[in-house]
């Protein structure tokens, strides 16, 4: 497998991820509104702070000021591979 093979899947598995434990309140993809006006869209996290900087968080577990947010604590390559994908929405 190619460096860029390896990528791609990478992005890919954090899309699946993200799909299925966020897009209930975050718009995941690089255009449309979170369903929950609260919740930033996947896409402008990098405006905020860079997102390399949410691995340690999602590694211990997050936990945001608003109630309805479930804590997720994700294994070493769930949170790269979702890291990979919050990246390829950058451009």
């Amino acid at each position: 497998m190619t460096a860029a093979q390896a990528q791609s899947a990478e992005i890919a598995r954090g899309r699946t991820f993200a799909q299925a434990n966020c897009a209930v309140c975050h718009a995941i993809g690089r255009i449309g509104d979170s369903p929950l006006r609260a919740a930033p869209p996947f896409r402008a996290l990098h405006l905020r702070y860079p997102v390399e900087n949410l691995a340690e968080a999602l590694a211990e577990g997050i936990v945001t000021a608003h109630p309805g947010m479930p804590q997720f604590r994700l294994e070493v390559g769930e949170i790269g591979d979702l890291i990979a994908y919050l990246k390829s929405l950058e451009g």
